[in-house]
């Protein structure tokens, strides 16, 4: 999977492990990434998005819950 938000672009972050005697190894911070199908036109259209824009997305109503 991807390691970037489609719609936001929020990607991977660099960082430091801190131990107790603040020691400092380096780490990588990874976005909480989903993959999302959305129908468009009738078609069906998978994106990889972060929980953040899927939030937004749900908010702004753009993003619905499908139909049972």
């Amino acid at each position: 999977m991807a390691s970037r938000c489609e719609l936001t672009g929020k990607g991977k972050q660099s960082g430091h492990n801190v131990s107790f005697s603040l020691r400092r190894t380096k780490r990588v911070f990874k976005p909480n990434l989903q993959k999302k199908t959305f129908v468009v036109d009738g078609e069906k259209i998978t994106m990889t998005l972060s929980t953040q824009a899927i939030r937004t997305l749900k908010k702004k109503g753009l993003l619905t819950a499908p139909a049972k």
